[in-house]
């Protein structure tokens, strides 16, 4: 499991992604989810994902290839007009991989049985020069949804734990250092819910109209900025909770 986040501000985009990788309790390993590209002056795409780490690897690695030789490999993400395009390519090349290894399975039984599911599903972000900032969710079967004014963040992963703090604290014309904050908290109650979600976190702001990262950083357990966030947030919360009025049960009995 994993827990990444895209979104969407006026000033532009704020992304964040954990690292964790496991296959049970006794095999926890740490592997980057957050991909960049950029032309200087012309675009820049971030990719996170979540699911199966093959299939999400494999994925990447095709698009690393196309980008290398963009002359021989086609269609890249760096020769699409606009980021709509963007993401019907990672999308088409997401779904053309969990079918095929679904298909290497089927065969490899025999036909006999369909096998686990590959499933995975990524976040696409960025801008291209002259465009807008987009945000876009990609699911396993390769369709996709774009963030909008009713959906202007996207997770993935172990969403349920962190969701309810992004809700409540985000808004649009936000500064892009409150969004961070916003994110280290929803994360950090993410961490503390949930074993499959662990530092490190890849962190990533892109400013509007700039096509390269104004901020790109990893955030380890010793980070003193995480860990006055996460404290801070628990004694916030302890004290807003002892804040509330009591419960009477005398009063609730008559």
């Amino acid at each position: 499991m994993t827990y990444c986040v895209g979104m969407v501000l006026d000033k532009g985009l704020v992304l964040m992604s954990d690292t964790r990788t496991n296959s049970g309790v006794d095999n926890i390993s740490v592997f980057r989810k957050m991909f960049t590209w950029s032309v200087p002056g012309e675009r820049i795409i971030s990719i996170m994902t979540a699911g199966n780490l093959a299939t999400t690897q494999s994925v990447i690695s095709q698009l690393e290839e196309r980008n290398k030789a963009p002359g021989e490999r086609r269609p890249s993400i760096l020769d699409a007009p606009t980021m709509f395009q963007v993401a019907t390519v990672v999308g088409r090349l997401l779904s053309d991989v969990i079918e095929g290894r679904q298909d290497s399975v089927m065969q490899g039984a025999g036909g006999q049985s369909e096998g686990p599911r590959f499933t995975a599903s990524m976040i696409v972000a960025g801008q291209i020069k002259d465009m807008e900032p987009r945000l876009f969710l990609i699911y396993p079967e390769g369709n996709f949804i774009e963030a909008s004014f009713d959906t202007p963040f996207f997770q993935i992963g172990e969403t349920k734990y962190g969701r309810p703090i992004l809700v409540r604290g985000y808004d649009k014309a936000m500064s892009f250092e409150d969004a961070v904050k916003l994110l280290m908290v929803s994360f950090d109650s993410t961490l503390a819910a949930n074993l499959s979600v662990g530092l490190p976190f890849d962190l990533m702001v892109i400013e509007r109209d700039k096509f390269e990262p104004l901020h790109h950083k990893r955030i380890t357990a010793e980070d003193p900025f995480f860990k006055l966030i996460s404290s801070s947030w628990g004694e916030a919360l302890r004290s807003a909770f002892y804040s509330l009025p009591d419960y009477s049960f005398e009063e609730r009995d008559t």
